[in-house]
């Protein structure tokens, strides 16, 4: 009879907590290892090896927003999903062919055929030897159908844009110009953009930094801005002037973006230094992650002064791979809020050394919401061990009960053994 009453004791502790877990976004299966977890939706070249310009080893914060952006994929948001792959294309590490080629596949999803496709022509570019490229040219096809009665008018300008850009690009522009001031649609004009952006002479330039501006064509100008940032550090100062020239927070937003894609820290961290609205700053403070401005970011976070930018920073520092800087703010944050954000991340994106880190703030720390997103941490980091070691120790009835509640839907050997411990006493 003693047994039976533990057993049943130790199910109303474990079911109640674990349903609220997953409320919480904590998958009642366990934890999830986005640098291993394999998506559903994945081809064949999803599991081949990487290509070698991309072989190094994967940062942190560039699986989480990979695995984040499949997720959005696999969800048809599509948006998202073409957000999340962009960005870690331009972090040009481990995952930046495979993205590229989920990028493309997402804007085919989305409908945005002459985007997918300068994706495409992008990866083959840059990552000619990877093994997404044959897929890439199976979804380039489905992109492009050979039967013509099947292709649109809108499809065949495009086609004839791309094939006289590489036979005769002097000729191009005039004509590009032309279609941009005529009724063509939205699609083929950016697709004209893209192609002038990739045209060096000087009338190309002045086309496209007409329409960047806003002189013309304004339903395209933060189009336009995108394919300046894809011309690379030429433009930099260009970009630069449409910021601070601009009255719109949708313009600054996407010069803004751009900067992941040409990586102009510096021109980053002048904007961050002379904007006042504390909501473009935030999308500013977003795009340094990606681009792995560590001590840029660590400087930001001692001068920032409300809870809010220095959740955003956090965030920026994870996503950046600055473990250390992560682990420092989680040990001398003194607002609260704050604090648990930096454990949060400290979880998320700090590697090995976050475990011992996490456990030594738990040992050092008197505050019991503190505690448990240390916990929460732990166990997002896979932790069994150290979650064992702290439940053993922990006095306080609360604590201990948050520990083997956590443990109890880990699937690791460390936490079946004390869970058979627990029934044994």
């Amino acid at each position: 009879m003693n047994r039976m009453k533990r057993l049943l004791w130790l199910s109303l502790l474990f079911m109640s907590p674990m349903l609220s877990e997953a409320q919480d976004g904590i998958p009642a299966s366990g934890f999830l290892d986005p640098q291993t977890a394999q998506k559903p939706n994945e081809p064949e070249s999803a599991q081949k090896p990487n290509p070698p310009q991309s072989a190094q080893k994967p940062s942190a914060g560039e699986e989480q927003i990979y695995a984040s952006a499949t997720d959005a994929l696999n969800n048809g948001n599509y948006d998202s999903a073409i957000s999340g792959f962009e960005r870690v294309a331009a972090m040009k590490g481990r995952r930046a062919s495979g993205a590229l080629y989920w990028k493309a596949y997402a804007l085919n999803r989305a409908r945005r055929r002459n985007e997918a496709l300068a994706a495409i022509a992008q990866l083959r570019r840059e990552y000619p030897q990877s093994s997404y490229v044959d897929d890439a040219k199976k979804l380039e096809a489905e992109i492009r159908p050979e039967d013509p009665e099947s292709v649109s008018d809108d499809e065949m300008k495009l086609i004839a844009i791309d094939a006289l850009m590489n036979t005769d690009p002097e000729k191009a522009v005039p004509i590009l110009e032309k279609l941009l001031q005529g009724n063509s649609s939205f699609k083929v004009k950016d697709r004209a953009l893209f192609v002038l952006a990739q045209h060096r002479s000087d009338k190309a330039q002045q086309i496209l930094l007409s329409i960047a501006k806003g002189g013309s064509q304004p339903e395209l100008q933060t189009h336009a801005i995108k394919w300046l940032a894809v011309g690379g550090p030429r433009n930099n100062q260009i970009l630069r002037e449409i910021y601070s020239t601009s009255t719109n927070d949708e313009v600054k937003e996407q010069v803004l973006k751009s900067f992941i894609i040409n990586g102009d820290k510096e021109g980053l961290m002048t904007i961050i230094r002379q904007e006042k609205s504390p909501e473009l700053r935030h999308e500013a403070f977003k795009q340094l992650g990606p681009m792995g401005a560590r001590d840029e970011i660590r400087q930001l976070y001692k001068e920032a002064a409300d809870a809010e930018s220095k959740k955003e920073l956090l965030r920026a520092m994870g996503i950046a791979g600055d473990a250390q800087g992560l682990i420092e703010a989680a040990k001398t944050e003194t607002d609260a809020k704050v604090r648990s954000e930096a454990i949060r991340n400290v979880g998320i994106f700090g590697g090995r050394a976050a475990v011992e880190a996490l456990v030594s703030i738990y040992n050092s720390n008197n505050d019991v919401q503190t505690k448990k997103e240390v916990i929460r941490a732990l166990f997002i980091h896979g932790a069994a061990k150290e979650l064992v070691d702290l439940a053993r120790k922990e006095t306080n009835p609360e604590l201990r009960k948050e520990l083997v509640r956590n443990l109890s839907i880990m699937h690791s050997p460390e936490a079946t053994e004390y869970m058979m411990e627990i029934l044994n006493k």
